[in-house]
C-alpha cells in the first residue's frame, strides 16, 4: 500500500493553492485548455432528461419580484445520481403525463455537458446547466463539516471527498494510475476525488489497515464540483491534471448494465 499511495505536496501546489482555490476563489489568471478540463471531466457519467431530439428538458425561472426584470435564462438540470434522476421523471408523469411521456433519462458524460455550457454561453438564447446532488452526500458533507468544527447548516452544490494529510504541508493523497511505467520508471499518479463518503472511507479503511499509524493523520476534506470546475477554468496549476474523478458507484454500474453485450 504504501507504494500506490503518497501525499501531493509538490510545490505546495496541491495542500495550498489548489485548496484555496476551491474554497475562496482566489484564483490565477491563467487556465487550462477547454480540452484538458474536458479530460478531467470525461470519466463521470451524469444524466439528463431529454426529449427524443436530444435537447434537454428546461424550465424558465419566473421574476420573483413585480416590475424589476430578472434573467430569463431556461435552466436545465443535471442529476449525479441515475436514481435521482428517474424519481424526477417519476414525479412529472403525475404531475404532466403527456410531458413526461416525451423525455427519458439520458446518461452524458460531465464533459459534454461542460462543453454544451460553453456553447450555450456563446448564445443569446443560452441555457444554464444546474447540477441536482445526491441527498445523502449533501449531509455527509454538512456531517463532516461540522465534525471539523465548521458552522454549518448547508452545503451548496454538489459535494466532493478528499484525503489531505493533517501533518507536514498537509498534501492530498495521491495513488498510482496501475498504466505502464514513464520513461523515467515510475508510475504516473493520481490525486482521487470521491463524490460519494463511503468510497472515500473504503479506501481509506485499507490504508489505514496496512499502515495504522496513518489512521491519526488523515482526514476527508470536502469541496464542490462547481468550485472544482471553476478552478480548472482559471487556474494553470499543472497539478490538476493530476485530478481522477471518481463517479458515484450506482453511476458507473449504470453504464455497464447499459453497455452492448458482446455477440
Amino acid at each position: 500500500m504504501r507504494s500506490l499511495m503518497r501525499w501531493s505536496t509538490a510545490l505546495g501546489i496541491v495542500a495550498g493553492s489548489l485548496a484555496g482555490a476551491i474554497l475562496t476563489g482566489n484564483l490565477s489568471a491563467l487556465a487550462l485548455t477547454d480540452e484538458q478540463v474536458m479530460e478531467r471531466l470525461r470519466s463521470v457519467p451524469v444524466f439528463t432528461i431529454t426529449d427524443a431530439s436530444g435537447s434537454p428538458l428546461v424550465a424558465a425561472p419566473e421574476s420573483v419580484t413585480e416590475g424589476v426584470d430578472a434573467p430569463n435564462t431556461p435552466v436545465a438540470g443535471v442529476f449525479i445520481s441515475q436514481e435521482d434522476a428517474e424519481r424526477f421523471l417519476n414525479n412529472l408523469q403525475s404531475q404532466n403525463p403527456a410531458l413526461a411521456g416525451s423525455v427519458q433519462v439520458v446518461p452524458v458524460s460531465l464533459a459534454e455537458v461542460y462543453q454544451l455550457a460553453l456553447t450555450s454561453r456563446q448564445e443569446s438564447a443560452g441555457i444554464e446547466f444546474v447540477f441536482v446532488p445526491m441527498v445523502d452526500e449533501v449531509e455527509s458533507a454538512v456531517d463532516i463539516l461540522r465534525t471539523q468544527g465548521q458552522n454549518v447548516n448547508e452545503f451548496e452544490g454538489v459535494p466532493l471527498f478528499i484525503a489531505r494529510s493533517l501533518e507536514g504541508e498537509g498534501g492530498f493523497l495521491t495513488i498510482e494510475s496501475g498504466q505502464e511505467a514513464t520513461a523515467q520508471g515510475e508510475q504516473e499518479r493520481f490525486i482521487p476525488i470521491f463524490f460519494q463518503q463511503t468510497q472515500i472511507e473504503s479506501m481509506l479503511a485499507r490504508l489505514t489497515e496496512a499502515q495504522p499509524s496513518l489512521a491519526s493523520s488523515i482526514e476527508i476534506q470536502v469541496i464542490n464540483l462547481e468550485g472544482l470546475i471553476e478552478t480548472l477554468q482559471t487556474s494553470d496549476n499543472d497539478e490538476l491534471n493530476r485530478i481522477l474523478l471518481i463517479p458515484p458507484t450506482d453511476s458507473l454500474q449504470y453504464i455497464l448494465d447499459s453497455a452492448p453485450q458482446p455477440q
